[in-house]
């Protein structure tokens, strides 16, 4: 049986050409895994959803929502607001 999500990643890239796979049938493990390969700098070769490459808008997406939630989680902190605010004045979700 195919696992739900598949992200194949090399970490530090300009030293390192291994690539990893990180499977997980969860989407929000997923996504959280991406958000910990952005902050990372890890180079993202693939995301695989049941078994089929995810490419173009899908797999941007993927990443623009993780990148987003890392910058509500930052304003957050940095600013001590909550996540209300951080929608009303930066537009990112919570």
């Amino acid at each position: 049986m195919l696992t739900k999500f598949a992200i194949d990643y090399v970490i530090l890239p300009q030293h390192n050409q291994q690539v990893s796979t990180h499977f997980t049938d969860d989407p929000v493990a997923a996504e959280e895994f991406l958000m910990q390969l952005l902050l990372a700098a890890a180079h993202i070769k693939e995301i695989r959803h049941d078994g089929v490459v995810v490419s173009g808008h899908q797999f941007n997406r993927l990443l623009k929502t993780a990148a987003e939630r890392i910058a509500s989680s930052l304003l957050r902190t940095s600013l001590g607001i909550d996540s209300v605010n951080v929608k009303d004045r930066f537009g990112f979700a919570a």
